[in-house]
């Protein structure tokens, strides 16, 4: 729904569109996180998170579910089928965690992207072992959605394409904050010295996503 200039929820056929806008940032940064991968990792994130999201919106336009948290679960179920990669079940596992957290939901308001995202952290960090410090997408996700609650709690009341912004711009601080984080998993961990100074790859593919979210939100 829009208000004058802000948007306050999305519905459930908002979100062919929305991950189609997720989708077109990956496609557009995919160069560029393969690039960041290639340094760390196998080299195919960019391609891997481009696949991964692109699958999305047309399951999600074939499906009748109303329910948020089903429609995320069912997603991302496709996701991790998509792109079984270690990146690829991230994201999918945060997904499906996300929705979860929005079961019962038909519309999705700014405290409701927060549980999402709150979500999302938790299952990032379930299925990848891993907590915030470590150098991953935990970092930038964790920190959208903490940078969310301060804002929810000092304003009160949000409107969703605020708080998707406020997100994205947390996210972006997580992603720095992996500069000086000491890597512990993959092809990182053992280039430590060449990983310092430079932003977690992963943490990069969680930004593009919510950059996407709030890049949707704006138009």
């Amino acid at each position: 729904m829009r208000g004058d200039r802000e948007v306050d929820y999305l519905t459930r056929e908002d979100l062919p569109a929305l991950f189609a806008q997720v989708a077109a940032v990956m496609t557009e940064q995919a160069e560029f996180l393969s690039e960041m991968d290639a340094r760390m990792g196998d080299g195919d994130l960019g391609i891997t998170m481009g696949k991964g999201f692109s699958v999305l919106p047309e399951i999600l336009r074939e499906s009748e579910e109303r329910d948020f948290g089903k429609t995320f679960v069912k997603a991302g179920m496709k996701m991790a089928s998509v792109v079984p990669s270690t990146m690829g079940t991230l994201m999918a596992s945060g997904i499906m965690s996300g929705g979860k957290k929005t079961a019962g939901k038909e519309k999705l308001d700014a405290p409701g992207y927060l549980l999402f995202l709150q979500g999302f952290a938790e299952g990032i960090a379930k299925r990848g072992k891993c907590v915030r410090g470590e150098r991953t997408v935990l970092d930038a996700v964790g920190e959208a959605a903490d940078c969310l609650e301060t804002a929810l709690a000092g304003s009160g009341e949000l409107s969703l394409s605020q708080a998707a912004e406020i997100a994205a711009c947390g996210a972006m601080e997580g992603v720095e904050k992996t500069k000086s984080m000491e890597p512990k998993y993959g092809k990182a961990a053992v280039h430590k010295a060449a990983a310092l100074g430079t932003p977690d790859q992963g943490a990069y593919a969680g930004y593009f996503m919510l950059k996407g979210m709030a890049d949707f939100l704006k138009q």
